[in-house]
């Protein structure tokens, strides 16, 4: 099994990377394999079967897409192909249409989904997120310049229970089309939400795996759920 984990030198804000640290821990006979920013990624020359990328500074953004724009096709062929791939924080941002700058100019992003952003660098948004998966909550961090507006209710990933959805009127926070999951919440969100970790895991084919520290993480989610709905 092969894991690919995009310019992890740049694009590890909020520590997130503990999202693939905590993966690691559950998949220890799997590879991993960093693409940094000058590299090409494996995913255009081999199977791969997740891919990972993580939130980023919107200077970071600009040179991320245009880094990625050359292989717009083959990521919409990976997402045909169910490929399982995890995008955290903005980075989501990049396969939509467009982002819209503070001075109302755009940047064309891979406009592999229908959705756009835009961005507010006077005001950041800072909320704790509490939602659902499956019928499983799900819980995570907020911290953000940018909204994003879908255009299709048909990439809902987590219905909104308490807190912003991808932006303040949407009933729902992030996107998913098959085996795409692209989510605002940090945190990391793999190890506060065993339950979304393991259907990732079944995405993987390694749904019998049981996760790393098992008790431990489920312990410290419900734990938390008692926090974040007694906050709520």
């Amino acid at each position: 099994m092969k894991i690919e984990i995009l310019y992890p030198h740049h694009c590890n804000l909020f520590g997130d990377l503990s999202n693939m640290d905590y993966l690691k821990k559950c998949l220890p006979q799997a590879q991993f394999v960093e693409t940094h920013l000058n590299q090409e990624p494996l995913f255009v020359r081999e199977k791969v079967d997740m891919v990972y990328l993580g939130p980023m500074t919107e200077r970071t953004q600009e040179l991320v897409l245009e880094r990625l724009r050359p292989y717009k096709d083959r990521l919409w062929e990976l997402v045909g192909q169910n490929t399982l791939f995890l995008f955290t924080g903005n980075a989501l941002e990049l396969m939509g249409e467009y982002i819209v700058k503070d001075d109302g100019s755009r940047i064309n992003c891979l406009g592999i989904f229908p959705l756009y952003a835009k961005r507010d660098m006077m005001h950041r948004h800072n909320s704790i997120f509490l939602g659902s998966f499956q019928g499983q909550p799900v819980m995570g961090f907020k911290s953000q310049f940018t909204m994003a507006f879908p255009k299709s209710k048909d990439l809902e990933l987590f219905p909104v229970e308490k807190g912003v959805g991808l932006n303040k009127k949407c009933s729902f926070e992030g996107i998913r089309h098959g085996n795409f999951f692209g989510t605002y919440l940090l945190g990391p969100i793999l190890l506060l939400n065993p339950p979304f970790t393991r259907h990732l895991l079944q995405c993987l084919g390694a749904g019998d795996v049981p996760l790393a520290l098992e008790e431990e993480v489920q312990a410290a989610y419900e734990k938390r759920l008692a926090d974040f709905k007694a906050k709520a």
